[in-house]
């Protein structure tokens, strides 16, 4: 196996909470609470959960964004987490962003070739015939008309607009892009037009993609492999087609039988959880899935499980799968199924 090109160790992103008078800093918001993966070059790690669970969060920690509350991000040999600011800003080509909504991403008061072209201005130092002649290439390469080149973002679609924030994330030719949602804001038609660019465009330059979303359909398609998060943690990272087959985290399966089939003859029997998800700034002491999870017992109410490799390539944080013995386990454990009986 390569060498990854991000390596994610015990990140964890807390907000805090301040009250009263005095504005006294009384609690946090765990919002990403410390979670490790890797992924490789060329690779579509597809991050999951439902909203509120710190996926987005996840994706700007990353490129720093955010300043993370603890934890190591390393991008291609370098700790983010630590460099100063002038580093940091040298380091931006090689990691870019393509943000969930387009109409917020661009400055209406930028045409499209200014927009495209304020990476370039920033960062190249290239002429300005040579920024005309890198900004048209990028527009081809997301399939814009070069006539639009003095339009403002208003006058385009969401796909296009979608497009412009594609060709301004790819202007100085990074090796890792994060996609975060960048297909919920747009027309179901428009959508495979977006993923299918995002596909051929990793294809002809090596990109490396964490494409962070809640349409698992869509995830399905484009991912290689899949971590599935719940309250700020990863509970399952598996590869796509495993993921899918056979989810192990009680969560995960719950998540996936919500996924529409074609044929309805193949729809699963729905998993319906009962209860709310609990408070970020006050998450249960063991398990976050505890309060909700049919599975549960004494163990995961008092102890927080470990992300662990329980099968080749397949991690999961639950006890189902690493009860120690003497715990107060189900009666029996099918660790092939995930289930008790």
């Amino acid at each position: 196996m390569r060498d990854a090109l991000v390596k994610v160790r015990g990140l964890k992103m807390y907000f805090p909470i301040h009250t009263g008078l005095f504005r006294r800093h009384t609690g946090d918001v765990k919002a990403v609470d410390d979670i490790s993966f890797d992924i490789q070059p060329g690779e579509t790690l597809g991050l999951v959960g439902e909203s509120g669970c710190g996926k987005s969060t996840v994706g700007r920690a990353l490129i720093r964004l955010y300043e993370p509350t603890a934890g190591t991000v390393t991008i291609a040999g370098d700790e983010i987490t630590t460099l100063p600011p002038e580093a940091l800003r040298k380091k931006r080509p090689q990691m870019q962003m393509v943000f969930q909504d387009p109409q917020a991403s661009l400055n209406p008061r930028m045409t499209l070739a200014q927009i495209i072209g304020e990476p370039l201005v920033e960062h190249s130092g290239l002429s300005k015939a040579a920024q005309l002649d890198r900004i048209y290439e990028l527009m081809d390469q997301v399939g814009l008309n070069r006539r639009f080149a003095n339009r403002y973002p208003h006058e385009f679609s969401g796909g296009q607009r979608q497009r412009i924030g594609i060709a301004r994330a790819l202007a100085l030719n990074p090796k890792f892009i994060v996609c975060d949602e960048p297909i919920a804001a747009l027309d179901v038609s428009i959508q495979a037009q977006v993923v299918n660019l995002l596909e051929d465009l990793q294809d002809r330059l090596g990109l490396t993609y964490l494409f962070i979303s809640h349409d698992l359909s869509m995830v399905r398609h484009i991912a290689d492999r899949v971590a599935v998060m719940y309250l700020g943690r990863i509970v399952e990272l598996s590869p796509r087609d495993d993921l899918y087959a056979r989810p192990l985290h009680p969560y995960a399966e719950a998540l996936l039988s919500a996924v529409p089939e074609a044929d309805p003859e193949n729809q699963g029997q729905r998993i319906i959880l009962k209860g709310d998800v609990p408070s970020p700034a006050n998450p249960p002491k063991g398990c976050a899935f505890c309060t909700r999870c049919p599975r549960a017992f004494d163990l995961c109410r008092s102890t927080r499980p470990v992300l662990t490799e329980v099968e080749p390539g397949r991690q999961v944080a639950c006890h189902l799968f690493s009860t120690p013995s003497g715990a107060q386990a189900p009666a029996t454990i099918n660790l092939q199924q995930g289930v008790t009986s």
